[in-house]
């Protein structure tokens, strides 16, 4: 596989958007910011957020729609590399916000859910109605962990539901081609798992005492981040410590492709063809390209 550097000096990239023009739109959760990469690598900041900016996705109305974890994270330099610690006393929690490219309008469309705040949205992904699935990964302190979830909300303001409580660490999150099974990455348990939807916006209950069906859970110490589905239905999930992309088979099969960083947190897909690949290496901040043996699958809404 040949990889290609296209930018460094990136604060925690994560979140990347293949644009039509060529370039890329990626959150930086450490940089508080939304950035373009152009194919020549140079940066240009599209807008400031705040918080944690980590998912991004271009929604229904053709806005940008970011999970900002609302600054869960403290940060650390290991040696040389950025890595995100436990979250500071000043969270407070995070929100699903809107970023409209036309006239440059940054809103915060729900930061609650049942008059529960929300606590650091992580990733986010939009059904063929235009509803958007997003993760709530929690957050954890040196001594404890709160718990996270995953969410389905109306980009109109009008309905926010949890549909799932009480998971670890949910982080990526994606779509079956067919769009009747959601997918989850749980990060601290190196788990992937499928949730059935039972109608747009619910999903089925689990079998027997488990929230949903494990796809695979992977062995020894690696931990899961973002996510993104291959045409062919293989979930393609960022990969921590042994750092790259894991391709999940449904059928519980894997396979791994490396990249240089612990901490790859994303890959999208674009590209004629769809096998062009993005991954976010986030502890070295750089972005790197390649051909994808596969293509991906395309994503309900571009820009």
């Amino acid at each position: 596989m040949d990889i290609q550097e296209v930018c460094d000096g990136l604060e925690f990239p994560e979140g990347p958007i293949a644009m039509a023009d060529g370039s890329v739109i990626l959150t930086e959760i450490k940089g508080q910011r939304l950035t373009r990469v152009t194919p020549d690598g140079r940066k240009e900041t599209v807008v400031e957020t705040g918080g944690g900016p980590n998912g991004a996705a271009i929604g229904p109305d053709g806005a940008i729609w970011i999970t900002n974890n609302g600054g869960s994270f403290e940060w650390l330099d290991m040696q040389g590399l950025t890595i995100p610690g436990p979250t500071p006393e000043s969270h407070k929690g995070g929100s699903l916000q809107r970023y409209d490219l036309k006239s440059g309008k940054l809103t915060t469309v729900y930061d609650a859910c049942e008059g529960k705040r929300l606590i650091g949205p992580n990733d986010l992904v939009f059904d063929k109605q235009g509803g958007v699935w997003f993760t709530d990964h929690g957050c954890g302190t040196p001594g404890s962990r709160t718990y996270g979830g995953v969410y389905y909300a109306k980009t109109d303001g009008s309905l926010i539901s949890r549909q799932r409580d009480h998971l670890n660490a949910p982080n990526g999150i994606g779509l079956s081609p067919d769009e009747t099974v959601v997918y989850v990455a749980d990060t601290n348990l190196a788990r992937l798992w499928a949730f059935d939807v039972a109608e747009p916006g619910v999903l089925a209950p689990g079998p027997g005492f488990a929230p949903g069906r494990v796809v695979h859970n992977l062995q020894d110490y690696q931990l899961l981040d973002s996510l993104a589905v291959e045409a062919g239905g293989k979930v393609c999930v960022a990969t921590i410590i042994n750092g790259g992309i894991t391709a999940f088979d449904p059928d519980g099969s894997i396979e791994h492709f490396a990249f240089p960083d612990l901490i790859c947190t994303n890959i999208c897909f674009g590209g004629a063809d769809m096998m062009d690949a993005w991954i976010t290496a986030s502890s070295t901040g750089k972005l790197y390209r390649t051909r994808w043996p596969r293509p991906g699958l395309k994503l309900n809404f571009n820009a």
